[in-house]
């Protein structure tokens, strides 16, 4: 496999060693094995069927397409998740939205949290895990994203998160929270990094928000006073240049302790602010 792992490494401009571990977590997935057996028995040969299905998803990975949607999986704080084309893939830098909000949910009483725009659930279902007491309520506006949501709850046996359809805050009627996190759509809707990477397979409506990418910001920020029990927090993942402004919409809704928090970047990745 190593001259497919020297094709991907062409194609889409990776190192050696990164195009080597997705040819093998392309084998992986395939002969249902882990990476140990592939090491192990390097001169195995898969049978027709699963040489045709490695062929068969290695061609699309040529074209681009995400190895999370390949393989149907990704981890995101210590869990497995099933992610499909409805659903953003999770990614590492969303962990600091997480792990914030844990910092603001007690481990032991019970809390109400809100995960606006929840995709796969990684968000929502992470705090469920890390806060057993806690009740997890999460929205999206898509269908399938709720339908991948709920089967990841179940494949992880979370029963203190449910899930609903709803436009924002849309189907919540007078429902009030202790907190509230999102990680929404934020980038420019004519930003050219939406043609690079695995952003052109990843569903629009959940990565582009209007001219300067703060429209379902704004939205959110507008409507989250009034969804927030006293001193309740709203904590909300943003572009890597977007923490000024989303904290002075914080402070022009009326939000107090507002502040933003960097990733290991150093990027100003997560703000926050605290009900009144």
């Amino acid at each position: 496999m190593a001259a497919d792992a020297a094709r991907l490494a062409a194609v889409l401009a990776l190192d050696a060693g990164s195009a080597r571990l997705e040819v093998q977590y392309l084998l992986q997935h395939v002969l249902h094995k882990p990476r140990a057996w592939l090491l192990a028995y390097p001169e195995h040969t898969p049978d027709a069927a699963q040489l045709m299905d490695y062929q068969g998803l290695l061609q699309r990975r040529l074209q681009g397409e995400p190895m999370a949607y390949l393989l149907g999986v990704r981890e995101f704080f210590g869990l497995n998740f099933r992610v499909t084309p409805a659903t953003l893939i999770p990614r590492p830098e969303t962990e600091l939205l997480v792990e914030h909000a844990l910092q603001r949910i007690p481990p032991q009483q019970p809390c109400r949290v809100l995960d606006l725009g929840t995709g796969s659930g990684a968000i929502a279902l992470s705090i469920a895990n890390a806060r057993p007491a806690a009740e997890v309520v999460a929205v999206d506006a898509s269908l399938a994203a709720i339908a991948v949501a709920r089967e990841n709850a179940q494949r992880l046996g979370l029963s203190n998160a449910v899930f609903l359809r709803s436009d924002w805050f849309g189907s919540l009627g007078e429902q009030r929270f202790d907190l509230i996190v999102s990680n929404p759509p934020y980038v420019a809707a004519g930003d050219p990094h939406l043609q690079q990477g695995d952003l052109p397979f990843e569903p629009l409506s959940a990565l582009a928000s209007g001219a300067d990418g703060l429209d379902d910001i704004r939205r959110i920020i507008s409507q989250a006073a009034a969804h927030l029990r006293p001193c309740g927090w709203l904590l909300l993942e943003h572009g890597y240049d977007q923490a000024g402004r989303v904290r002075e919409l914080l402070l022009q809704a009326g939000f107090g302790e507002v502040y933003s928090a960097c990733d290991l970047s150093g990027i100003e990745r997560v703000s926050g602010a605290c009900a009144a």
